[in-house]
């Protein structure tokens, strides 16, 4: 979970009252976050340092580190956290933000030309006229654009931020997309002018930027901000311009956000905006902007309306497990930034406002209920029922049968790599089985398994040396496609074990089925008897030809047994001989 870091006495002065660490902790856990640690900036920089001096001096400004949930943009500057904490404490009501009453004329425009579709196609912007900003404030904001950029704008992949001296620049604003050696301007903390191409260059070396050189420097045009009289407000993702940098004098800031994602865009500006017009000198009031794009189509940013969403009181109550009257409900949610009410059904209407984009289902509304009701004050209860599905209690007693039998239960992952699900093991894919991995992060996840077998030598390959026999078991989940499922695959639960030692252990695999079968009251008949099961010869290209059996169970096939071949012991690097048995769990209730 993201953690915000606070100065203990800004915060205590922002809420209005001081607490002892104590009743800081009770207050946060009351409001579901947490306080992580408590440190301060001189133990922060010995701690990176590795410098064993713990000494605190007295000066020191004490710093808040607050885990807050992943979901809670709003949560994520102390003027967020500072004002949810005040609301929840009933000491101030839910702010009403607004936007400025401006005619559709007077607005800032900011036009979007077709070319930037083919590279980063949105850009929503607005206003904040009048702030005020103090040291504190001012990297409060700065630090609240990095943790938006590492969470929700995923590292600027999908949102990139700008804020700008609007009385530096000269509206109207045009967004664009042009060939990089086109592009020439003074970069932020810088002093010389730069062509964009020669930026990606230098900027290659930078601990902080070159990481995101990567997202426009291989397309042929990039996307970049002018005001009016062609100054460069912003090349984004990348760096915004030096002549519109803000500063402590700063009294009108322009806020633009472009972006690949439309929605995650109107929440971060929605995050910026609402979170320091505090500080404007209309509070809560923010300038809107026309974003018209070359199509004709305009719209207003940001989008400061509220909606509604019908909850049903029965399914609160019900879920959390107590009896709240709706008046007690609607108390409860006002407490957590949401406008409630009871509606003429008796249920409740609840305003969700632009601060809480995390609601997004009646379920949201329920947990934040049940978070101001107090998770300590809801009765226990027994369920009614807790009997596990059949397919879990069968799995857990055919797990304790096999560890009864000297085998040791190992877990692998469930993503491989075609070469180790196919190749590795003699099997040749015909497409029909394995759920592809799309755009997958590296060549050791490109699909979804569609056998244990992979993980399980894997396992024994890099435990090559440990005493012998090896004797492992693991039971899981595979995936093989299935047309005839609403998502284009089904899992089965399968059991896989395996014995590694100075001999094969055939018949110790062979045993080990004999025994899994009793276990569940399954009789060993004759080939051909639906009534039971039998072995009878197999020839998959895993195992040794003729060392190998395929297990029928009342007519179908659940799974195979035999040595493993040579060539697939070699390919996972196992120098000694192995036995191995896979069979389908699911098929046996």
């Amino acid at each position: 979970m993201p953690t915000v870091s606070v100065g203990r006495d800004r915060l205590f002065a922002a809420l209005g009252r001081t607490y002892t660490q104590e009743e800081f902790e009770e207050v946060c856990f009351s409001f579901g976050i947490e306080l992580d640690d408590v440190t301060t900036e001189k133990a922060i920089i010995r701690k990176e340092k590795h410098l064993d001096d713990d000494a605190v001096d007295e000066d020191e400004e004490v710093i808040y580190k607050i885990e807050v949930p992943a979901n809670r943009y709003d949560l994520l500057c102390l003027e967020g956290l500072a004002q949810a904490l005040r609301v929840f404490s009933r000491e101030e009501e839910v702010p009403t933000y607004k936007l400025a009453n401006l005619s559709k004329g007077s607005m800032i425009k900011m036009h979007v030309k077709p070319e930037t579709s083919s590279i980063r196609p949105h850009v929503v912007c607005a206003v904040l006229r009048g702030l005020t900003f103090t040291e504190a404030s001012y990297n409060s904001f700065i630090d609240l654009q990095d943790k938006l950029h590492q969470n929700i704008c995923r590292r600027r992949t999908l949102v990139a931020i700008g804020t700008h001296d609007l009385d530096a620049l000269q509206a109207p604003f045009t967004y664009e997309a042009l060939p990089p050696s086109s592009i020439n301007f003074v970069p932020l903390k810088q002093v010389k002018n730069f062509r964009a191409d020669e930026l990606m260059e230098f900027y290659r070396s930078d601990l902080k930027l070159k990481k995101f050189l990567h997202i426009i420097e291989n397309s042929p045009v990039f996307p970049v901000l002018y005001d009016n009289n062609r100054t460069v407000l912003s090349l984004p993702p990348i760096i915004n311009g030096a002549h519109s940098a803000i500063t402590l004098k700063t009294k009108n800031v322009f806020v633009e956000c472009t972006a690949t994602d439309l929605t995650k865009a109107k929440i971060v500006l929605n995050t910026i905006v609402t979170a320091f017009s505090a500080y404007c000198e209309r509070k809560f009031e923010i300038e809107p902007v026309e974003v018209i794009y070359s199509d004709g189509k305009s719209y207003i940013y940001p989008d400061l309306s509220i909606y509604n969403m019908d909850v049903s009181l029965s399914y609160v109550n019900g879920t959390i497990g107590v009896s709240l009257e709706a008046e007690e409900v609607t108390d409860l949610l006002n407490r957590m930034q949401l406008h409630a009410k009871q509606s003429v059904s008796g249920d409740i209407t609840v305003f969700v406002p632009p601060t809480r984009s995390d609601i997004l289902h009646p379920c949201d509304v329920m947990e934040d209920v049940a978070i101001a009701y107090g998770y300590n004050n809801i009765p226990k209860r027994k369920p009614a029922s807790l009997k596990p599905l059949a397919l879990n209690e069968l799995t857990d007693r055919i797990k304790l049968e096999i560890a009864m039998d000297g085998f040791t239960e190992v877990l692998t992952f469930i993503l491989g790599s075609w070469r180790e699900n196919f190749a590795m093991l003699n099997r040749k894919d015909d497409k029909s089985k394995a759920v592809v991995v799309g755009n997958p992060r590296s060549s050791d996840f490109e699909l979804v398994r569609t056998s244990l077998m992979p993980g399980v030598l894997k396992t024994v390959g890099h435990n090559k040396d440990h005493p012998k026999p090896i004797k492992i078991f693991e039971v899981g989940d595979i995936a093989l496609l299935d047309e005839k499922k609403d998502v284009g695959a089904t899992n089965r639960r399968q059991l896989a074990a395996l014995f590694c030692g100075a001999t094969s252990g055939f018949e110790l695999i062979h045993g080990l089925v004999d025994r899994v079968m009793e276990s569940i009251g399954a009789a060993f008949v004759p080939i051909g008897d639906n009534s039971g099961y039998f072995i009878k010869p197999s020839d998959e290209p895993e195992f040794l030809p003729r060392r190998q059996a395929s297990i029928i169970y009342k007519g179908k096939n659940i799974g195979t047994f035999g040595i493993v071949h040579p060539e697939v012991l070699n390919n996972f690097d196992i120098p000694d001989p192995c036995s191995f048995v896979e069979l389908n769990i699911e098929s046996l209730l």
